[in-house]
C-alpha cells in the first residue's frame, strides 16, 4: 500500500509540471498571436496588391514571350516547404511532410527548423524570415527557372482558417499563367509589358513567399496555442484521477493502521 502511495504521489508530481509547462507554452503562443496575425494579413494585402498588377501584365499577349510564361519539359520541379521552427504545435509539421510527399521527386528548398533538419538544408527560421532572405531566394528560383532547369516552381505552405482550423496547400508560382479578366487598356507601361514583368516579377514571387511564410508561421502559433489547451485539459483531468486516487490509497493506508492498533489492543 505505501509502495502506491508512494508512485502516485511521484505520478501527480509529474503531471502536476506538465501542466505548468503546457500552460507556460499556450501564453507564450497566445501573446505571439495578435502579432503573427498582423503580419500575415500586411503581407497578404500587399501580394494581393501586387498579384492584381501581375494579373494585368499576364494578360497581355505581348507578355506571352516571357520566359516565365514558358511551359519547359524537364520533368523536374521545385518546391518550397514551409513548416516551423519548433514542434508541441500538433499535427502542423506533420501535415505538411506528409503533403509534400505527393512530390517524392521535387527539389526542396526548406524554410523553418523542422523542414531544414528534415531535407537537409541550412537552417532557415520561419519566424525570422525577412524580405531580403525572400528577395535572394527568389532571385535564385527565377534565374534558375528562366534558365529551363524546372518545369514548375511551388510553395508548399499552411492556410490559416481559424485559431483552430489550418491546412495544407500548395501555391504554383512559375511558370505564370495568363490574367484572366483584368483590363489593363486605361494602364501604361513603360517601356513595355514585357521589360515590365520580367524587371518585377523576382520581386512578386518574394512577396509570394514572405506572405506564405507570414500565414504559416500565424497556423503555426494558432496550433500550439490548441494543441497547448488540449494538453493541458487531458493533463489536468489526468491530476484529478490521480489525486482521486491518491486519496483513496491514502484512506485505505490509514483505515489498515486503525485496524490493526484496535487489532493489537484486543490481544
Amino acid at each position: 500500500m505505501g509502495a502506491d502511495i508512494k508512485k502516485l504521489r511521484s505520478r501527480i508530481k509529474s503531471v502536476d509540471s506538465t501542466l505548468h509547462l503546457t500552460k507556460a507554452m499556450g501564453l507564450v503562443a497566445s501573446s505571439k498571436i495578435r502579432r503573427a496575425t498582423e503580419a500575415m494579413n500586411k503581407s497578404k494585402e500587399y501580394e494581393k496588391a501586387f498579384s492584381n498588377v501581375i494579373n494585368m501584365l499576364t494578360s497581355c499577349q505581348e507578355c506571352s514571350t516571357s520566359p516565365y510564361m514558358q511551359e519547359n519539359s524537364t520533368g523536374k520541379i521545385c518546391l518550397v516547404v514551409i513548416a516551423g521552427d519548433r514542434g508541441l504545435a500538433g499535427g502542423y509539421n506533420a501535415n505538411i511532410f506528409r503533403f509534400a510527399k505527393e512530390y517524392d521527386n521535387a527539389e526542396i528548398i526548406p524554410i523553418g527548423k523542422r523542414s531544414c533538419d528534415r531535407y537537409s538544408g541550412e537552417v532557415v527560421l520561419a519566424e525570422s524570415f525577412s524580405s531580403n532572405d525572400a528577395v535572394t531566394m527568389s532571385q535564385e528560383l527565377c534565374s534558375r527557372f528562366a534558365k529551363g532547369e524546372f518545369d514548375k516552381v511551388g510553395i508548399i505552405c499552411t492556410k490559416y482558417i481559424s485559431i483552430m482550423s489550418q491546412e495544407p496547400q500548395i501555391k504554383w508560382i512559375l511558370p505564370l499563367q495568363k490574367g484572366e479578366g483584368a483590363n489593363s487598356s486605361s494602364m501604361l507601361f513603360e517601356p513595355d509589358e514585357v521589360t515590365i514583368l520580367n524587371s518585377v516579377i523576382s520581386e512578386y514571387i518574394a512577396a509570394t513567399i514572405v506572405s506564405s511564410v507570414r500565414e504559416s508561421y500565424a497556423a503555426e502559433v494558432a496550433a500550439r496555442r490548441f494543441a497547448m489547451d488540449s494538453a493541458g485539459k487531458n493533463a489536468q483531468t489526468m491530476l484529478d484521477d490521480l489525486q482521486l486516487k491518491y486519496n483513496r490509497a491514502r484512506q485505505g493506508a490509514i483505515t489498515q493502521e486503525i485496524t490493526e492498533i484496535v487489532a493489537g489492543s484486543n490481544v
